[in-house]
């Protein structure tokens, strides 16, 4: 919501490149929960820095603005067409993240695996809509 308020009067690709930094900033609080053992938050900072990537892709691309789990499950599939089909394997692990953060279930090298994966998607973002 914070973020969507500041970037009210942004444009499109302006809006794509905050939304790729504030997933970035995720992927570093991410490796800080990680190392103090709080996997659930780490995998929650997981998911959200792999929305915000797809939320940035969907702006940079079409000027499209995502708000729903649906449209970024859908518009995910874009991405996989354009970037390759590994992004389908970093969105079910940072998927399975969000569970764990309700759930609990994850292993650490769960955890670990899509912290990988997540940083690859979102670098992969990064180098396309910078």
């Amino acid at each position: 919501f914070l973020l969507e308020a500041v970037l009210s009067g942004a444009d499109p690709p302006a809006r794509a490149k905050t939304y790729v930094e504030a997933a970035a900033e995720l992927l570093a609080d991410a490796e800080e929960e990680l190392k103090v053992g709080d996997l659930r938050q780490a995998g929650e900072k997981v998911w959200g820095s792999v929305a915000l990537a797809v939320k940035a892709y969907a702006y940079w691309r079409e000027g499209l603005r995502l708000s729903s789990h649906g449209e970024l499950w859908r518009y995910k599939d874009v991405l996989a067409r354009e970037l390759g089909d590994w992004v389908r394997d970093a969105w079910m692990h940072a998927t399975a993240m969000y569970v764990n953060f309700y759930e609990g279930w994850a292993t650490r090298e769960d955890v670990e695996k899509a912290l990988v994966l997540a940083k690859k998607f979102v670098e992969a973002v990064k180098a396309v809509i910078k």
